[in-house]
């Protein structure tokens, strides 16, 4: 039998941690929480300071039963759940469940799973942290006082099923200002006036700037006449050429936060895909050989840059080996961002040496290009800045001064292994410029006046979403991931090609919150909660005194809501057919996976059905159905009769409705990095589809 017994809360690093910690350690899992508050009730006394019934969760009996036969027979248990306020709150939940002494130096906590880390953090256990379980308490307790008091009103008085949470209905609120925002928004004119110049025979693109030394915005057609007027003939002269050089640093580490967003931006995961599979990494793969199963990225949760010293050094030894010194950076050092935790490093693979081609056979393709983003951002932020040489020219004709600029990688530094991302998905392009001197004159070939119009605020992706509530201090980066699926399955919110649209039922929640419940709502309250849970964590305030100074302004409006919330009748849009079971009107309404057809004969007719998008496309397989457009149970979208399941036609990419001119088979559009390309399903006929 084992000495010692260590409890984690996942088997897949039970196993890898118990390979590196050898035979007199046992290793076993918690299968994450043990105890909880129960679901069927609030399970928070608020008569007596708030004090929490915790009970074994259902179906974890055989789990505990289990733990604690094998802590019987243990010289020691240690706890080594995850590093953070969460794992902190199971490994006390398991210490009163197991009858271990918290006090005693039963906490194990490690930051990557490799063979080194584990057997140093076995050097250093401590006792468990009261100031973080009860920071996380607080933040249980919190969410379930708000959403177990606020929910059953929300479930009379509007719908069944409807949550309302802290951070969830900030969220909201972001995404249903931001399309009122783009509701009032008023479109402006303005105009640009571009030129292409020739200078030795060598062609560039200039912009105008201004009149007589003096920046001018265009914003009629008169004010673009009245400079076409003022310009004569075609020759400039160049009255002034800006040289300069330019240094650009590397990004940081990844945080919690800013990995999600570069996910979503380069590979396009979603932030729940992004921690499931850095999850994976983090726990460990199975290299083969005698490396067995190791993690390859530290720990995921955090909203640090700040890296260790061994890792900066293990860093620089790669870049020097790999690239040579003039590629070393000299260490930027990372500042703490005000409402960081900052109790990890920064994700960064285990080892620098374990570069993604030399772990691509062992990784999965998602494995490998999420392992990848994480390698080369750090990677790259222990390098040299990049050197770029830039030329602004300023041209003159008749007091119409043009600007053309351009530049050149002179040193590509850490750009020779990874450039950030960035929201609009615009690739940076060097633009040369040909030799020019003040003096010298150029000829314009073309000047071309364009009328455009100012756009509202974009709606936000994930991506911005995540920025978002991270700049303005709502969540941590434990809630980003489950904030965002929250909203979206209880049908408050709904992505339109890619960016967060809230539904009818979302503003009406929202409307209720805001008469009854306007401190849930507002972002600087939220905010300020978050930093009263920091503060818990350093130990500088109470959680119960937290918690009650919040419930004595919150119970009078629960009391005012139940009163005086009037009910809300969603009535459901008729669809203009009727259902082919039962002959009654057929209405849309909505459902997780956003808005669908049914019957409004319910319950007597259950009949549903998904809302068809029809593409103008007789089935090429059936010729008789037209193709819709269909969504799979993971949202993605696909092409396939509407016959269906008389005819299983189904496409990924979008069928168009003439057949390919050269074997009359059908043609479909592929997405290209570079844009959509026309294909055959057949033979190998191409075409570049018209923008």
């Amino acid at each position: 039998m084992a000495d010692y017994l260590v409890i984690v809360e996942s088997p897949a690093k039970a196993k890898t941690i118990e390979r590196y910690l050898g035979k007199k350690y046992k290793v076993k899992a918690s299968l994450g929480h043990v105890r909880d508050l129960p679901k069927s009730q609030m399970g928070v006394d608020v008569e007596n300071e708030f004090e929490p019934k915790y009970i074994t969760i259902r179906g974890k009996g055989p789990v505990l039963k289990e733990l604690k036969t094998a802590a019987k027979k243990a010289k020691k248990v240690y706890l080594a759940a995850d590093p953070d306020r969460e794992g902190e709150a199971i490994a006390w939940h398991l210490a009163h469940s197991l009858d271990i002494d918290d006090k005693s130096e039963c906490r194990v906590v490690f930051n990557e799973i490799t063979k080194e880390a584990i057997k140093d953090s076995f050097k250093q256990p401590r006792t468990i942290n009261s100031n973080l379980v009860d920071a996380q308490q607080a933040r249980r307790i919190l969410d379930r006082l708000v959403g177990y008091n606020i929910s059953p009103i929300l479930w009379k008085k509007v719908k069944k099923g409807l949550s309302a949470g802290r951070v969830q209905s900030v969220a909201v609120k972001i995404i249903v200002d931001r399309e009122n925002e783009i509701k009032s928004f008023t479109p402006e004119e303005y105009w640009t006036i571009e030129g292409d110049f020739l200078k030795d025979k060598e062609t560039f693109e200039g912009a105008f700037y201004g009149i007589d030394g003096k920046k001018k915005e265009l914003k009629t057609e008169d004010d673009v006449k009245e400079i076409q007027q003022r310009m004569k003939g075609e020759e400039f002269s160049i009255e002034k050429v800006n040289k300069r050089e330019r240094r650009r640093n590397p990004s940081m580490p990844f945080t919690t936060s800013s990995l999600q967003q570069e996910a979503a931006r380069k590979l396009n995961f979603r932030a729940k895909k992004t921690m499931m599979i850095a999850q994976q990494l983090y726990e460990g793969i199975d290299l083969g050989g005698k490396q067995g199963t190791t993690g390859l990225i530290t720990y995921m949760r955090t909203d640090s840059t700040r890296l260790s010293n061994s890792a900066k050094e293990d860093a620089k030894q790669y870049v020097e080996n790999n690239y040579g010194k003039e590629f070393l950076g000299k260490g930027k050092a990372t500042k703490k961002q005000e409402g960081a935790q900052d109790a990890h490093e920064a994700i960064r693979p285990t080892g620098a040496d374990r570069d993604p081609k030399a772990m691509k056979s062992v990784l999965s393709r998602d494995q490998y290009r999420l392992y990848k983003l994480v390698w080369d951002r750090f990677i790259a932020s222990q390098m040299a800045p990049a050197v770029l040489d830039t030329m602004t020219v300023h041209m003159l004709n008749e007091g119409v001064e043009f600007r053309a600029t351009g530049s050149e990688v002179k040193f590509k530094g850490f750009m020779k292994v990874y450039v950030e991302g960035n929201d609009d998905n615009k690739k940076e392009k060097d633009k040369l410029l040909p030799h020019m001197e003040e003096g010298m004159t150029v000829k314009a070939e073309e000047i071309k006046p364009n009328q455009h119009f100012t756009q509202p605020p974009p709606r936000y992706t994930e991506a911005r979403l995540v920025k978002t509530l991270e700049e303005l201090g709502i969540g941590r980066p434990s809630t980003y991931a489950p904030t965002l699926d929250t909203i979206q399955r209880r049908g408050y919110v709904a992505l339109d090609n890619k960016r967060f649209v809230p539904t009818e039922l979302g503003e009406i929640v929202l409307d209720q919150l805001k008469e009854y419940f306007p401190e849930i709502i507002d972002v600087d309250f939220t905010k300020g909660m978050e930093d009263d849970l920091d503060s818990i964590e350093e130990g500088e305030q109470n959680w119960a005194s937290i918690i009650g100074e919040f419930y004595k302004d919150f119970e009078p409006r629960l009391t005012k809501a139940e009163k005086e919330m009037e009910e809300i009748e969603i009535k459901d849009e008729p669809a203009g057919i009727d259902c082919e079971k039962c002959g009654h009107e057929m209405v849309y309404k909505m459902g997780r996976y956003g808005k669908f057809l049914a019957c409004s004969n319910f319950p007597d007719c259950r009949n549903t059905k998904p809302i068809l998008k029809k593409i103008d496309v007789t089935c090429p397989k059936c010729e008789e159905g037209e193709v819709v457009e269909r969504k799979s149970k993971k949202n993605r979208k696909f092409y396939g009769c509407e016959r269906y399941p008389d005819c299983d036609f189904i496409s990924w990419d979008k069928p168009i409705s003439r057949p390919c001119p050269k074997c009359e088979s059908m043609l479909v559009e592929k997405k290209q990095k570079k844009g959509t390309q026309i294909t055959c399903t057949n033979c190998d006929y191409k075409e570049e589809a018209q923008a």
